[in-house]
């Protein structure tokens, strides 16, 4: 029978099939149909093999009595007398379906083989990407003795088997979680990785088991070192665990009241009649148990299924670490995102993408590439100016490659975010800005001009008064403000009353005028000269403007003193 080499040596000699088969495919999808429909060739020609070694054995005798009638006397007459036997049996059986010896007959159509792919798996395997472990997990519960975990810590520690109490291995459900893990990882294997001889890797492992389980040299389950091996696997239920009724309790105060009950204390008198103390440590009592020679032996099957699973999780250590961290991304997304995540499963958004390791695309002129992932036209090259760099400071000196890509970019949000750091506004103002020096030149200018349409907007209103002079808007305010005395008028501090009566007066007066500083403003405007000093400063001041301001306020007065 040949071997696996040989076998594909025989496939691969077929020119065509080989191109079809073992070209390098750069989606998972593509590369698993390949790789099951080299494993469908392979068994076939496994199959053809044995057939062909049961014909040479020759146990019937057939083939030594076809060799001794092709070496008749007259074999003439022997090969007419079959072939007319070979027509009169086609001619009674036109439509007998014959098997196909060409290699392309084997070939399924793809459509059938993707319909075959997608109902091979389950929905969390993701086409043999991840491993779905739920239903083994469930099971892992449900065993005595273990502590509760939750699906990706259990992920992590699943072949961590010295931390499971011996209690729970001398169980039957123990075994048959073992059986089934085993059962999982060997499916997964014939639909994920159909190349890999996993049947073969099974007896390397038992073989090696069987030579190391009679030195003692497997880890935990050495007879030498059991005694110790119980020890720390049951230091967890010593304390809770009645060894004479077998049961694990969860608190301490419902483990005195058992003790206390006519059932535990006959369980416990058998227990003693076997020379087996309840108050000796529980590790003990089950070392002595296992240090029975037939009791151990019983405990291989589990030790050889254990070890049976470490090595197959060691061929799956990818699929493995892909699979936690699909189920952190999982816990992360919301409800639509899983959707959309399960969709992308079976329908490959990239199905046309080209594989830029397969084809090197030939591009001396490094043009950029259009949107079927080829090199654009030359003259579109030259035509859109995509030879033209066009740098911008403000976006951190990145060029931007034709005039096109240029103007876009200032809507764009790294052009923006550099605005924004620089605190002036991305407006329409700033486009074709893009020195930093020149954006905060023009950003003062504007503020200029703003400031300056603000000012000639107050200068444009125009006023009169009953007498017809005309006022700028902020003088007629602060000369209305003072005729109906809306400003306060400061009062005048309290003077001695021997205090001459004229000179009272002309301090009151100069009180109010200091108070008047809008209407000193005002004027000043208004006469467009410079501007008025403070009103602290009037007492030192000689100008003009503000001596007549402050003699009309004063005859003001006068006039209104004298009405009332």
């Amino acid at each position: 029978m040949f071997d696996i080499r040989t076998c594909v040596f025989i496939v691969i000699s077929n020119q065509p099939l080989y191109i079809s088969i073992y070209c390098m495919h750069k989606q998972h999808k593509e590369r698993l149909i390949v790789e099951q429909r080299v494993a469908s060739f392979l068994d076939q020609i496994a199959e053809k093999s044995q057939y062909l070694l049961d014909l040479y054995k020759d146990e019937d005798r057939s083939r030594q009595n076809e060799i001794q009638a092709l070496t008749c006397n007259d074999d003439l007459s022997e090969f007419y007398d079959r072939l007319k036997k070979i027509k009169d049996h086609h001619r009674r059986i036109p439509n007998e379906v014959t098997i196909p010896l060409s290699v392309s007959s084997f070939l399924k159509d793809p459509n059938v083989e993707l319909e075959e792919l997608e109902t091979m798996f389950r929905g969390d395997e993701g086409l043999g990407k991840y491993l779905d472990l739920h239903s083994v997990f469930n099971q892992f519960l449900n065993l005595k003795h273990i502590k509760k975990v939750n699906y990706l810590l259990y992920l992590s520690d699943f072949d961590n088997f010295r931390a499971i109490p011996l209690a729970t291995k001398m169980t039957n459900e123990y075994l048959e979680y073992l059986e089934s893990f085993q059962k999982y990882l060997e499916s997964f294997f014939q639909r994920s990785k159909p190349l890999l001889d996993y049947q073969e890797l099974c007896r390397i492992e038992l073989a090696k088991f069987d030579s190391m389980w009679k030195n003692g040299e497997i880890s935990g389950w050495s007879l030498a070192n059991e005694t110790d091996q119980v020890k720390e696997n049951s230091a967890q239920l010593s304390s809770l665990h009645c060894l004479a009724c077998d049961k694990m309790f969860s608190k301490q105060s419902v483990f005195e009241g058992h003790k206390k009950r006519q059932k535990h204390i006959k369980a416990a008198a058998e227990l003693a009649a076997k020379g087996i103390h309840e108050n000796e440590h529980d590790s003990l009592a089950q070392a002595k148990l296992l240090k029975e020679e037939k009791h151990f032996e019983q405990m291989k099957p589990i030790a050889q299924g254990e070890m049976v699973i470490i090595a197959y999780i060691k061929q799956l250590t990818t699929e493995r670490e892909d699979t936690k961290a699909h189920i952190e991304r999982k816990q992360a997304l919301t409800d639509k995102e899983r959707m959309e995540d399960a969709l992308e499963t079976f329908v490959d958004i990239n199905e046309f993408a080209e594989d830029e390791e397969e084809e090197k695309i030939y591009n001396p002129l490094k043009l950029p590439m259009g949107w079927d992932g080829k090199p654009i036209p030359y003259w579109l090259y030259k035509l859109h100016g995509l030879g033209i760099e066009y740098p911008c400071e403000i976006c951190g000196n990145f060029v931007y490659m034709g005039r096109k890509a240029f103007d876009r970019h200032f809507q764009e949000w790294r052009h923006a975010h550099g605005m924004r750091c620089l605190g002036i506004p991305n407006s329409k103002q700033f486009h074709d800005v893009t020195s930093i020096n020149d954006a905060y030149a023009l950003a003062e200018k504007l503020k200029s001009i703003v400031k300056r349409a603000t000012i000639s907007a107050d200068a444009a209103e125009e006023f009169e008064d009953d007498a017809g002079n005309v006022y700028s808007k902020k003088t007629y305010e602060a000369i209305l403000a003072v005729k109906y005395r809306t400003v306060p008028i400061a009062k005048p501090a309290a003077t001695p009353v021997t205090m001459d009566c004229a000179e009272q007066g002309s301090r009151n007066a100069l009180s109010k005028a200091k108070s008047l500083h809008v209407i000193l403003e005002a004027a000043s405007i208004n006469v467009g000269c410079f501007r008025t000093p403070s009103v602290e400063s009037v007492d030192d001041t000689e100008s003009f403007v503000i001596m007549k301001v402050v003699a009309v306020y004063i005859k003001y007065i006068q006039q209104v003193s004298s009405v009332n």
